[in-house]
């Protein structure tokens, strides 16, 4: 890919369609790039993604926000990031990323936040962007970092036997594990647990998430436990093509107390999901990854999940 050939294009949304192409063939895309996708906020977000050419070809992409003075890429996503295909080499992302840069300082902007994707989602090597960073000289710093828990199917580790009592528990229950598209039973459950214990709500509302998974079926899909026609809890797993990520786990009293949690991961990983290459249970920090919650991570590491940082770049423009 030749440096001095790449051109830089604004987003618009009659370039979907090869905006959504290229994130399938890219090396570092997920479907959460699909502009069906990252619209479905869409009124949250002063959108700001652009698109590299080289010689009038497709060459990488950017999603991206800007509030205020600062560009996000993108703040309604949990990682973000240059978005590249094959061709794209170490000379020409650095080019990328100095020439948004100094776009974005012309337009006022002081400040990047930048959110890569996490190595484990790339389909091959693409850390070219982090060199980059590097390489702009602008002192790109980490002000966050998340560590979310994976499991690297193909190299295992035991679990825990406080995971395999309460498979064990749920097993003698009769608790059984199935694909579901009730999610708003599912939604109950999960906004009276994160009303209680964090005074929050889901980030996706149930007609956004029933939207979504009505786009993505096989991208998209809820398993829950279930005790006859008795949600006990549940997970809503994104599948990309390298991760299976448990976008939300949560689960009643009583299926807490029937470990209804761990057959339901027990299942996921052992017959679901078995030959993906990861399983990702996300992120168990706060306040940027200066707060770890021990409880949360006690529970993915009983898997055999280790750790996988989801970080955030600051760049001063």
């Amino acid at each position: 890919m030749n440096a001095a050939r790449i051109t830089m294009h604004p987003y618009a949304p009659d370039m979907a369609g090869e905006w959504n192409d290229f994130v399938k063939r890219s090396k570092n895309g997920t479907f959460l790039f699909d502009r069906r996708y990252m619209d479905y906020h869409a009124g949250r977000f002063a959108d700001a993604s652009v698109m590299f050419r080289c010689g009038g070809r497709l060459a990488a992409l950017m999603p991206g926000n800007i509030e205020g003075d600062v560009f996000h890429s993108h703040a309604g996503l949990t990682y973000g990031g240059l978005v590249t295909d094959s061709r794209a080499t170490a000379e020409a992302v650095v080019a990328m990323m100095r020439m948004l840069a100094g776009d974005l300082h012309d337009r006022g902007v002081r400040r990047m936040v930048y959110k890569p994707v996490p190595y484990i989602y790339h389909r091959m090597p693409a850390q070219e962007d982090l060199y980059a960073l590097f390489a702009l000289g602008r002192g790109a710093t980490v002000t966050g970092r998340s560590i979310s828990s994976a499991i690297d199917l193909g190299s295992r580790i035991p679990l825990a036997e406080s995971r395999r009592s309460g498979i064990r528990k749920a097993l003698r229950a009769g608790v059984e594990i199935v694909r579901s598209a009730d999610y708003a039973a599912f939604w109950e459950i999960l906004s009276e647990n994160l009303l209680t214990r964090h005074g929050a709500v889901p980030v996706h509302s149930l007609e956004e998430i029933n939207a979504l998974a009505r786009i993505w079926p096989e991208r998209i899909a809820l398993h829950a436990a279930m005790m006859g026609d008795r949600m006990l809890g549940a997970a809503v797993v994104y599948v990309t093509d390298r991760v299976v990520h448990t976008q939300y786990i949560s689960a009643s009293p009583l299926g807490k107390s029937l470990g209804a949690i761990d057959l339901l991961i027990h299942t996921l990983l052992n017959d679901t999901y078995s030959r993906a290459p990861y399983f990702d249970f996300g992120g168990s920090t706060e306040q940027m990854g200066h707060l770890l919650n021990g409880g949360l991570i006690f529970q993915k590491e009983g898997f055999g999940a280790r750790a996988v940082c989801y970080d955030t770049y600051s760049i001063d423009l």
